[in-house]
């Protein structure tokens, strides 16, 4: 007779965590680490930018890529993406996901880049 916890299948998912992936969530200590170096890598391009440490064509690029530093943080100790083949899916479906943000991204940029040649000569004002 089947239970609540029961599928049609005859499997018990009532205590799905209790045995699979037991090391798919990472401990706490894993967790502040991660907050820890987000709010660093908060903090310093913030302070770059209010103090004025740095001329505007260095802090960009610093800002940038500390941002870029940023986004592995998260995607290391938050999302768990790592290079373990029980993640192949994962990080299949993630380097999908930046295919497409980068098409939408680099085409948006070309279209804007590229309006003004690409307006119908009518609706250009004329002096």
């Amino acid at each position: 007779m089947a239970t609540a916890h029961t599928t049609a299948h005859g499997h018990d998912h009532g205590h799905h965590g209790a045995h699979h992936g037991e090391g798919a969530h990472g401990s706490v200590k894993s967790y502040i680490v991660g907050f820890v170096l987000s709010v660093i890598l908060t903090a310093i391009p913030f302070g770059l930018v209010m103090s004025g440490a740095l001329p505007a064509g260095t802090a960009i690029p610093v800002c940038f890529g500390l941002g870029i530093v940023q986004i592995v943080v998260h995607l290391v100790y938050f999302l768990h993406m790592n290079s373990s083949s029980a993640r192949s899916w994962n990080m299949a479906a993630f380097l999908f996901t930046l295919l497409i943000v980068a098409i939408l991204v680099v085409g948006s940029w070309w279209v804007m880049l590229h309006l003004n040649a690409n307006m119908m000569p009518g609706a250009m004002p004329m002096e």
